[in-house]
């Protein structure tokens, strides 16, 4: 306590101060809470086209590739 402050003022700025952090954690709580749902937004679309594109290599290598028995074989043979 400072000099000169009564015990209720020096409580009243302890709650102020209290107060004001609590705020701003509270501020920043929320700001977190929205970046964290726009991540997770941001890696379900990620994981979708991961999918999409998995799909599509796998469909175009086998419509691409003959079976080895049906490969001619290189020109030097």
């Amino acid at each position: 306590m400072k000099k000169g402050m009564t015990m209720t003022d020096a409580l009243t700025q302890r709650l102020e101060i209290l107060e004001s952090r609590l705020a701003f954690q509270d501020a920043a709580i929320e700001d977190l809470n929205k970046a964290m749902v726009e991540y997770q937004i941001k890696i379900i679309q990620l994981q979708e086209h991961l999918r999409v594109l998995n799909e599509k290599l796998t469909s175009a290598r086998l419509s691409h590739l003959a079976p080895l028995s049906e490969e001619d074989p290189p020109p030097h043979y």
